[in-house]
């Protein structure tokens, strides 16, 4: 009898797509157990003339391993190509599987839309034209040396030197490797450009803006698998199981194992939600509510870890009299700037120098007894109130949080971009900071603040420095008033607070030399500073959001937009296309055919533009994808893993280094024959025969070493015994020196590649203890895998849980499962606290100085809100620092037009804007959708199916309806409040049915620490579109 294969339902096919075994599939799709076994028995076959490539996959920062498998040699032309993709079964995180995204990756990897050769698009045209490569190398290094030499800026009014270029931008990658973005950082700074973003402008920079504040470093405290170790696993401002699957896995299993409560709050029932515990619905953007409402409730019933508290973080501290909180306003604040002076936001002296201190923590101004004034209005009813959460759901949460205050408890929390797109997203970031401080969180195995970001190499773009106002390694810019090295230093190095801290950041001159001596090499001496003018200088933020509004107004004239698709990133996509179309020149860099390389095309309703009078010249430039290259990419869990690549890229696509280094070598020659503005910035920029064997093509090998760092000179330790030879890889950022001996581009990266090989591509997958795998690949910094670790055990060196031990005192050393995030000769007895990168050395309860807003989490209405006023403070409604830029406050909503709140998010099977260009995923989720409750459908006459309109005052979007129980109407400030969620991955550019840019509806402000867009909540009105087209 001839058998049929069932037809299956999408879960069912998702099951099937992220089973790694071959037999296991075959069942599932119904053959039998005997034809299972045989076709995981063909296997073997399959692959047996294959070469395999180890790889990670491309979307999201679990960073999951895989296996390439490509056929051909190389001989008689026979060139590798890769034909099948499986996960890696030694990877520590993943064990071999893969998510719906990561089953796609062979389809992502031979899209049609994958560019095949270098494009023109002439101005007011409405086509493209084949161009060659030096055809196109040589007419952007024209267009960008005339524009530069054009608008260079050498002095400003003032007659200080800012050497600084402000008419063309560059937007770097999110997903390509670190070697990449090394070149991407040298290329912008050596032309003096300012406005440099990436991707983390666009998701994850609240987190460092929140964490670095907090306990000394903006990144995930803990990794993937330490989330096993958690006894209770909060999940706000994220959705894991949909986002981040694989990842996952490791929350299940610490339910399995550990008997873990999942507690997920959120305003839509999702995925995660599905196998929680613990479930509640919450209006987005009021999560700072319900977090200082956390606060208030473990402080008034005493669960908090007091000796952790009184020994790791500055409860204790006692706070300048001048400090004050009235009415939603710290003391400070400027009405006319819109900015806080902080000078009262600082702890109290005594005539030593020395901060004052009250060990018993009830000194009315000790950080403890201001931290409980200022949460006393968050009661269980307020938090109700302004968030919807129920206050018998409150508690019953609040009474799983607390119980982990008890040494043998750990709580873990995870979010993502549902905390970090919001105006106040760094704030709700440093609630659940303050939270896992008093609760003795911090540093411990199965605790932690895991930022859980999205694009799989956002943590190395962001530790390179690829934002407007920042070098490698966390460190800033130069601005216009450090006019010298010594200034800069001055200004950037801070002083001890506490007498015997570690302080680590007082070593910030020898990494800002080292870099300096990376960037511009021999033409860095002593005697100029170390070329420190060739830095440019900054006088405000050029960060996206007002980067693209000086486009808006006409004050840029060229763009380059690397492996990025601002189009469909950016908030406000009617404004984001006026502006490009208000640009000479965009020179687009990207394996893809995406919305930002076409935006002049119309689309009809997506994308409704005169493409005849758009008069922006358009490079499109074919580059390599992941599966292309080698190079490293840095996970969540800041793990640097070394890749390597499985084929060439198609047609006449280069690589991204290739594309860079031909444009830069084209620039130099033209300035040493032309000359032009400030040509030694240019030409002193370490990219030439010095530094790379080939400039025109630097290899990954050579910009990780650089990264690394070498030393210059012999080098010598105190006692006079030689550490390193010259040309030597230096072995960790001790080394570095600040009197020019030393080089490295992003000191936190030294280590990475040192004389004994390349770390990163490490595989040693043993596990030391409590899921640590120091043997795999490498980890930032000095290879630790949970960061603040000496907080794990008490001032004597005991451990607060013997069975969550990671470090212990032998007599002369620390030692364990982990390197020790501390001094490793340091004894107990010694006065330092385990916050080594904080000048306090304990954790931050208040923020001094730290915080653009506040030393406190306040909660503020969004700037588009519900409600009529703040429940809080009728005066002061939202954030009074957030930036609202003049035309984008008059594209701003209300209440009364736009009734509803909507919030953005990603599905389980697409990946931002990436995965509509694979044809698998594609299939999987083809047409846009919203969600929307069933209550609101009935009001409005809306099933299942019907196409509605959604609008804001930027825009509109139409889509299919999805009708679903897993949003609810909510009981906020006393009126019903509906929310309805948009999806947000679809464009006119893909394998998907055409769609609207989500982006459209969302507004262009930001918060107030970083300027990351708000996503996550804003006003919209829903309308059934009777016979509407999608």
């Amino acid at each position: 009898m001839k058998k049929t294969v069932p037809s299956l339902g999408r879960r069912q096919f998702l099951k099937i797509l992220g089973v790694g075994a071959v037999a296991a599939s075959a069942s599932a799709m119904g053959l039998s157990t005997a034809e299972a076994q045989t076709l995981a028995s063909v296997r073997p076959f399959k692959l047996v003339r294959a070469k395999e490539t180890r790889n990670n996959c491309t979307y999201c920062s679990v960073g999951c391993g895989i296996l390439m498998y490509s056929l051909g040699d190389g001989a008689k032309n026979s060139n590798p190509r890769i034909f099948h993709i499986e996960g890696d079964p030694d990877h520590p995180v993943s064990r071999g599987s893969l998510c719906p995204k990561g089953a796609g990756l062979v389809d992502m990897i031979h899209s049609k839309q994958r560019l095949q050769y270098p494009e023109y698009r002439a101005p007011g045209s409405n086509e493209w034209v084949r161009i060659s490569w030096e055809e196109a190398t040589k007419r952007i290094a024209r267009l960008l040396k005339d524009d530069r030499d054009a608008n260079f800026i050498e002095r400003n009014e003032k007659g200080q030197l800012v050497n600084r270029w402000l008419t063309t931008g560059f937007l770097a990658s999110s997903a390509a490797s670190n070697e990449t973005g090394i070149l991407d950082f040298k290329f912008a700074r050596a032309l003096g450009i300012l406005g440099l973003d990436c991707q983390a402008r666009l998701c994850h920079a609240p987190t460092v803006a929140a964490l670095a504040p907090s306990f000394g470093r903006g990144a995930m405290t803990n990794h993937w698998v330490d989330i096993k170790n958690a006894n209770v696993v909060i999940v706000m401002g994220g959705n894991p199981a949909e986002a981040h699957p694989v990842g996952f896995k490791w929350v299940v299993e610490a339910k399995i194992k550990n008997k873990a409560k999942v507690i997920v709050v959120d305003p839509r029932y999702n995925r995660t939600a599905a196998v929680a515990d613990i479930y509640s619905p919450i209006r987005a953007g009021s999560d700072a509510a319900f977090l200082m409402g956390m606060i208030r409730w473990l402080l008034e019933n005493d669960k908090i870890q007091h000796e952790y508290v009184r020994s790791y973080t500055n409860a204790s501290f006692v706070v300048r009299e001048d400090f004050e909180f009235s009415e939603g306003i710290f003391s400070g604040f400027d009405a006319e700037s819109k900015t806080y002076d902080k000078t009262s936001w600082d702890y109290e002296r005594d005539e030593q120098g020395e901060v004052v201190r009250d060990q018993t923590m009830s000194h009315p101004r000790s950080v403890l007894q201001l931290l409980k004034k200022h949460v006393d209005r968050y009661t269980p009813e307020m938090v109700e109130y302004i968030t919807g959460v129920k206050t018998a759901d409150f508690l019953e949460i609040a009474e799983i949080v607390g119980s982990c205050a008890d040494k043998d408890k750990t709580l873990t929390w995870l979010y993502a971009l549902g905390w970090t797109h919001h105006t106040g997203g760094a704030q709700i970031i440093r609630g659940a900071a303050m939270v896992q401080l008093l609760l003795g969180n911090i540093g411990m195995a199965g605790g932690g603040v895991n930022a859980l970001r999205g694009h799989s190499n956002i943590q190395g773009y962001t530790d390179l420095g690829l934002l407007s106002l920042r070098v490698p390694g966390y460190m800033d810019l130069p601005s216009d008033n450090q006019q010298t090295l010594a200034q800069y230093l001055e200004a950037s190095t801070p002083n001890d607070v506490l007498p015997g801290q570690v302080n680590y950041w007082q070593h910030t001159p020898k990494f800002f030399v080292s870099l300096l001596k990376n960037l511009y090499g021999r033409h860095a001496t002593a005697q100029n500073d170390f070329a420190f003018d060739l830095l440019p200088k900054w006088d405000r933020s050029y960060d996206m959001l007002a980067y693209f509004n000086m486009m808006y107004e006409g004050q840029v004239n060229g763009y380059i937009a690397q492996g990025f698709n601002p189009l469909a990133a950016m908030p406000d996509k009617n404004k984001t296309s006026k502006s490009l179309a208000k640009l000479k020149f965009l020179v687009v860099i990207d394996p893809l055919e995406t919305e930002t390389s076409n935006f002049w095309r119309n689309e009809g309703v997506f994308n409704d533009v005169k493409t005849e009078e758009i008069m922006t010249e358009v490079f499109r430039l074919p580059s390599n994808c992941f599966a292309e290259e080698d190079g490293s990419i840095v996970n969540s869990g800041r793990w640097l893993q070394w890749h390597y690549a499985g084929q060439r890229p198609p047609g006449e696509a280069r690589y991204d280094p290739q594309i860079l280094g031909h444009i830069m070598m084209e620039l130099r020659r033209l300035y040493k024959e032309e000359g032009g503005a400030c040509p030694e910035q240019v030409l002193h920029m370490s990219w030439d025969s010095h530094t790379y064997e080939d400039p025109s093509f630097p290899r990954p090998d050579e910009t990780a070493k650089e990264a690394n760092g070498y030393a210059l000179e012999d080098l010598y330790d105190d006692q006079g015994n030689l550490i390193l030879a010259k040309g030597q890889l230096i072995d960790d950022f001790s080394q570095l020196r600040a009197d020019g001996s030393t080089q490295s581009f992003c000191w936190i990266f030294a280590g990475s590649w040192t004389e004994a090989g390349n770390q990163m591509a490490n595989r040693d997958n043993t596990d030391t203890g409590l899921g640590n795998t120091p043997g795999w690949a490498w980890a930032w910094p000095a290879n630790r895998r949970i960061l603040y670790n000496r907080a794990s055990m008490d001032p004597q060196g005991n451990p607060w849980d013997p069975k969550r031990q990671i470090l212990h005192w032998d007599g002369k050393k620390w030692t364990g499962s982990d390197v020790p995030d501390f001094p490793a000769n340091l004894p107990p007895e010694a006065p330092a606290a385990p916050f080594i990168m904080l000048p306090e050395g304990v954790g931050r309860l208040f923020s001094a100085k730290g915080m653009n807003d506040g030393p406190f989490p306040e909660h503020y209405e969004p700037v588009e809100s519900p409600l009529v006023a703040n429940p809080l403070h009728e005066t002061v409604t939202h954030n009074p620092t957030a930036r609202i830029l003049q035309n984008d406050a008059e594209r701003m909503g209300n209440r009364t037009e736009f009734p509803y709140v909507a919030t953005t998010y990603s599905i389980t099977e697409l990946f931002r804007h990436w995965t509509k260009f694979s044809h698998l995923n594609a299939t999987l989720q083809p047409e846009q959708f919203i969600e929307m409750s069933e209550k609101l459908a009935a009001e409005k006459g809306i099933r299942s199916g019907d196409v509605v309109k959604i609008t804001t005052k930027r825009g509109y979007i139409t889509a299919k309806a999805v009708v679903t129980k897993r949003i609810r109407t909510l009981q906020v400030a006393g009126q019903e409040v509906e929310q309805i969620g948009i999806p947000c991955h679809w464009g006119f550019e893909g394998a998907t049915r055409k769609g609207y840019l989500a982006n459209t509806l969302s507004p262009g402000v930001g918060d107030a620490n970083s300027q990351t867009p708000e996503f996550k909540a804003f006003l919209v009105n829903v309308e059934k579109a009777e016979g509407a087209k999608v």
